[in-house]
């Protein structure tokens, strides 16, 4: 319960640095909400979602990707980085998207994706019209291949989504020809970074984005482009086949991917002159240590990079202790903050994640945990990304047929193990049935992935509604972290506590503990409760449960 006022809900104005605690709600635009009837969400239903965002309290957005495409990974594989998919909308809306949320002070981010492009886009058409060693295939990794008749890959590389990383082109003649490389899929052939033309045009696209008005980018794969220039085998023939512990070194993480960041924040910082506001650049930096994280958000690269890290740590104290405190002690000294999330678009739903596996979400279990673990991130000193559905106690959709899937990953493998269109079924807005307010104008409309008859329970309006959701969690915490400023720039320290509890204090005297186990435990300071993520009442805190106070009594 929130026994402490929380002002209006209305947004500090935006200082120097507004993204460093800020909280930006990930949109994945084709499922949030259609507006055509088509099923396929779009920039209209987004414009038409921002009072819903705004209400909840969010800073701003980040849009996935909706530029035109053929969709073969839902728009990571992008035919022109500047224009607007017709599925989504066009310019025009995608301008009063941009109007509307900033008339109702919310950030507006846009998903880059340089490593790659689609084998739509016009350079790579052009460059399989071309001949070998030609200037079109220059700004592509096109090589012979190895064998008696070239008809080898020319390294071992996997691809991420399953695998070769390389596939072999038909020339003009009808004749095998030579390769080029992908570490997705075929339909994403990966840019040649060392070419100069394409970080040039990559420097027009920014600006292009950046003139309509928009506050940065969320840049994807930012440890990618630059691959080692002799493309040797890789020593671990597993490399790159979507596990962290088996990246290929050879074509992620290369130094020279630096200068990029160094290059873009220096594009970003014209447009911060004019008007004094940061234009942001977030990256997707998946990297093995904290230590080579902090690289990335050096004062003149990123501003930020996703700490993924917490995602994926089990629900133990420990393990979740651990993980901030790594965070916390690599990044404190490049000047950024960390950037915290617990889901996003290519990750299994909290709820589901935290039950311990698929099918018993009905347990509860999960759900107490995931909203534990959404208090327990927002108290944390930083920024934070929160995927669209979180808000909603959203599981995930375990039991899609495997003839409605559509992850390239399922198609390349023909493994379900990984794939991530249960996290991506479109929202539940309103009503007892499919499609429950998620497209609307057309009779029979269906989403273009189906809904659960359970998505009933998870709908916004009732959210909204119930005190007791998780909407009102976050909605509660939002209000709290905007309107105290402990939890703005105040800083962190460790409170002493039993092995299944995680407790900190932030500024003077705002307190966050986390009970990870099953059996309650005394509450580690005396104080007022602020809000918590379950039952809790007076001088103790259940299992599974997260609770902020006000104190007066910490010992460090």
């Amino acid at each position: 319960m929130l026994t402490t006022p929380a002002g209006d809900g209305l947004h500090r104005p935006a200082p120097d640095g507004w993204w460093r605690d800020a909280v930006i709600y990930q949109v994945y635009v084709r499922s949030f909400l259609d507006s055509t009837g088509d099923g396929i969400g779009d920039l209209a239903g987004v414009r038409a979602g921002l009072p819903y965002l705004r209400k909840l309290g969010v800073d701003g957005i980040w849009l996935s990707p909706f530029y035109p495409s053929p969709q073969h990974d839902h728009g990571y594989d992008v035919a022109d980085y500047r224009d607007v998919d017709p599925v989504y909308g066009d310019l025009a809306e995608f301008d009063r998207l941009v109007a509307d949320a900033r008339r109702l002070g919310l950030k507006v981010l846009l998903d880059i994706v340089p490593n790659h492009c689609s084998s739509d886009h016009a350079w790579f058409q052009a460059a399989l019209a071309s001949e070998p060693g030609s200037d079109a295939r220059a700004r592509f990794h096109f090589q012979p291949g190895r064998g008696p008749d070239g008809d080898e890959p020319p390294n071992n590389w996997h691809a991420m989504f399953g695998g070769p990383a390389w596939s072999r082109v038909t020339e003009a003649d009808g004749t095998p020809g030579e390769w080029y490389l992908h570490l997705f899929t075929p339909e994403q052939p990966d840019l040649n970074w060392r070419d100069p033309r394409v970080a040039a045009d990559f420097d027009d696209t920014l600006r292009f984005w950046l003139d309509r008005g928009i506050d940065g980018f969320r840049v994807d794969v930012a440890a990618g482009l630059f691959k080692n220039p002799e493309l040797p085998d890789s020593p671990d023939p597993r490399a790159d086949e979507r596990s962290r512990d088996s990246v290929n070194q050879l074509a992620w993480n290369q130094p020279e991917v630096h200068d990029v960041w160094r290059r873009w924040r220096a594009l970003c910082e014209e447009y911060t002159a004019k008007d004094g506001c940061d234009r942001l650049l977030v990256g997707e930096v998946s990297v093995p240590t904290p230590q080579e994280h902090a690289r990335y958000i050096r004062p003149d690269e990123l501003h930020q990079a996703f700490f993924f890290d917490l995602l994926s740590a089990p629900w133990r104290a420990d393990a979740f202790r651990k993980s901030i405190g790594d965070a916390m002690y690599d990044i404190v000294g490049t000047g950024s903050t960390t950037t915290w999330v617990l889901n996003n678009h290519d990750q299994v739903r909290s709820v589901t994640r935290y039950a311990g596996e698929p099918g018993l979400e009905s347990s509860g279990l999960g759900s107490e945990r995931a909203r534990a673990a959404a208090l327990l991130m927002l108290a944390l000193p930083g920024a934070a990304y929160v995927y669209q559905g979180e808000e909603l106690g959203l599981p995930e959709v375990v039991d899609l047929p495997d003839e409605l899937l559509t992850d390239p990953i399922f198609r390349r493998t023909g493994s379900r193990s990984r794939v991530r269109d249960g996290c991506r079924v479109p929202l539940p807005w309103s009503g007892p049935v499919s499609p429950f307010g998620f497209t609307s104008g057309v009779e029979g409309a269906q989403p273009w992935l189906p809904q659960p008859e359970w998505f009933a329970e998870h709908s916004t309006d009732r959210a909204v509604a119930d005190p007791g959701s998780f909407w009102h969690l976050y909605r509660e915490a939002l209000q709290l972290r905007r309107s105290m400023p402990q939890l703005g720039s105040g800083d962190m320290r460790w409170l002493d506590s039993p092995p299944d509890v995680l407790a900190f204090v932030r500024g003077d005297g705002l307190v966050c503990a986390v009970n990870f186990g099953t059996s309650p435990v005394e509450a580690p300071v005396p104080g007022t409760l602020l809000l918590a993520s379950g039952p809790c009442e007076g001088p103790v805190l259940p299992g599974s449960t997260a609770a902020w106070w006000i104190t007066d009594h910490v010992t460090a």
